[in-house]
């Protein structure tokens, strides 16, 4: 394997897509642990006031829009992902009343202030605009409205060398980001009530998820 060339913009999208293009179908199965950690983990941090209308961006195969809407089962949920491919598992697995749309983060296809609460779970270090992706994130909701990002956590060791390994090998991966960096785009994104909470999902590796408010004003 030869070390990839790093692809912006459209190409990056593109990379991405092909990437889970070849996962797709397993993906699941493959990284169910993963999948189930973070799940839970995001669950037991989401705001108690998710309102009427939710997002995932970058949903992947809905593992999370399942669990929120198992949970709140009036809610109103809709789920973005740049691999065609991801979505169609989550089609199969989700209620019809879900909408689901092949978009980028930085390019979300709803109007301003849509979403009560938006989420993004383990796909940050993919965004290779990130203050682009909170740009969207920040005006697709109400004012007052909730962001939660879970991601891979730089402040680990396990994490740090996964990322040197990505950005040499993997063409759709972008950076993992240390938790104060996680804030510091939270704050530069104009986003309030920051919190950013890392913990250990094992003794090898962690996660992170930031909890934020788009101002009311």
């Amino acid at each position: 394997m030869r070390p990839s060339t790093r692809a912006t913009g459209p190409d990056r999208h593109r990379e991405v897509a092909r990437e889970y293009r070849r996962l797709a179908p397993r993906y699941d199965k493959r990284w169910a642990s993963y999948i189930e950690a973070t799940v839970r983990e995001t669950m037991s941090r989401l705001p108690p006031d998710l309102g009427e209308r939710v997002l995932d961006v970058a949903c992947g195969t809905g593992a999370l829009l399942e669990a929120v809407g198992a949970a709140h089962p009036r809610i109103w949920l809709a789920g973005v992902d740049i691999s065609p491919d991801m979505l169609e598992v989550a089609r199969r697995k989700l209620p019809a009343g879900i909408e689901l749309q092949v978009a980028s983060a930085e390019a979300l296809p709803f109007g301003d202030a849509s979403f009560d609460t938006v989420v993004t779970t383990n796909s940050f270090h993919f965004f290779h605009a990130p203050n682009a992706a909170l740009a969207e994130m920040r005006r697709v909701l109400r004012p007052g409205g909730a962001l939660v990002v879970t991601d891979w956590c730089d402040d680990f060791l396990a994490c740090r060398i996964c990322d040197r390994l990505l950005r040499l090998f993997s063409a759709a991966h972008h950076r993992i980001y240390g938790s104060d960096e996680c804030r510091a785009l939270l704050e530069s994104a104009d986003f309030e009530a920051i919190v950013v909470e890392r913990y250990k999902i094992d003794w090898l590796w962690g996660l992170m998820t930031a909890t934020a408010r788009k101002p009311l004003r």
